[in-house]
Parts: C-alpha cells; structure tokens; sequence
C-alpha cells in the first residue's frame, strides 16, 4: 500500500488462480469520495500497460491494451463505494505479475500494488522407480501464500485415494489410505519453504499410476501432476 494523501487498500500476499480462470484484484478505499474528478487506473507494474481506467464516470474500454480487451472489468456499480477492485477473466500465464492500481481524487490520490503468481510447481512428468525402493513427488508452494489445505491424491483408475493431507498448519497422517498408511510423509522440516513434496516408501506395483498435488488458498486453488509411470524390479 502507497499513499500520496489517499489511503487505498489492497491484498496483503499475492493472489492464487488456476490458468482459465477469474481472478479479482482488490482496490479500495474507506472513504466515499466525490464521482467528479474521480479517475482509477489499473496498470502492470513492470511494463506501465495500462489494463483498464475508470474516469469521467464511466470505464474506458476502449483505452485498455489489447490483450485485456472483453477481459479485464470493474464492478461499476460498486465504484461510488469506493471499491475500485478489477475482475480479470480467463487467466493465462502471462498474467502473472504486479499489478498497481492508482486512485486519483480531486484533492489525493494513491495507489496500491496486486501481485498475481502461479503459486505450485513440480516436476508434471513422468517419473519411473524400483519395486521396494523410497521416491520423492516433486511439489513446492510459493512460502508468502496463506495456506488452507495441501493434498496429495491418487487419482487414476476410476478412483481417487487420499494419499496425504496437510489442514489448519498440520499433517493429517490419519488421512491417508489404508494403502499408504506409514508409507507417506511430507519433509515437515521443509514446509515452512514452501515445499509440500511427498516422499513414497517401499514403492509397490500398485503404486503406479496419477499422482494429483492440489493447493487450496484463499478460496482459489492450483495444482501439479506427477505420474509414476513404470516399476522394475529392484
């Protein structure tokens, strides 16, 4: 949060959203200001692109840059409020990254900065392994999110199978699977980084298969795909 005068408020971590998706950035103010004169901005920080602007009363379309044209909207009846928030529409990858929103009064203005960030990574490939042998699934969180749930799933052959659960800044061990009961456990001296890989005992041959690593925050969720694809004799 920037302030020239004018106090506005934004998210205080960066926002989490799958590809394909709606995202809202907040920007708001506690005050009610006066319409005439009133002008908001929504800009990437890094390129200065302008993404959408309010000003003389009503958004301006036509001045947003191309690639957010029919995408990105403000919530118009909502401006004499003061919430000058921005809904940008089917997300794609190169929408991460900062975002800063200016609000200019007749007598203040400022601005405050949203940063949107693909917030899991892994390996998203086939991974092979030795009956009887310990693998790792790679996948890691960025560390500033605010974390509801991490789980990790098997979810191929028609079924899904609870491998292992992290709620409420703990590990369920309980929640797993008969199947991979003792068998799985996240490297809990790694979770406060960020790093919710998943380390497999004993691998088996019913193992095989679509391992799904989902991360819940904020209301929003992401995930990556690990497949352990062959198993040869150890």
């Amino acid at each position: 949060m920037i302030s020239f005068g004018l106090v506005v408020h934004g998210p205080s971590s960066p926002l989490v959203a799958p590809l394909g998706s709606s995202v809202v950035l907040p920007c708001y103010v506690n005050e009610l200001l006066l319409m005439e004169g009133l002008e908001v901005e929504w800009r990437r920080t890094d390129s200065n692109t302008l993404v959408h602007l309010y000003q003389d009363g009503q958004s301006r379309p036509e001045s947003q840059q191309e690639d957010y044209h029919d995408r990105a909207h403000f919530f118009t009846d909502q401006i004499q409020r003061g919430n000058f928030s921005l809904r940008l529409d089917n997300l794609r990858a190169e929408d991460e990254g900062r975002y800063t929103c200016r609000v200019y009064s007749q007598r203040d203005s400022g601005e405050t900065v949203v940063e949107i960030k693909d917030a899991v990574s892994g390996s998203s490939r086939s991974i092979s392994a030795s009956e009887g042998e310990d693998i790792t699934l790679n996948c890691s969180v960025d560390s500033h999110i605010m974390l509801d749930e991490v789980s990790w799933k098997k979810t191929d052959e028609g079924e899904v199978i609870l491998v292992l659960l992290y709620q409420n800044n703990k590990t369920l061990s309980d929640s797993a699977h008969e199947r991979y009961r003792d068998r799985v456990e996240f490297f809990t001296a790694e979770i406060p980084k960020g790093n919710f890989s998943l380390r497999l005992k004993s691998v088996r041959t019913e193992d095989k298969g679509v391992y799904v690593c989902q991360v819940f925050a904020g209301g929003l969720s992401d995930s990556v795909t690990v497949v352990l694809e062959r198993l040869g004799e150890s």
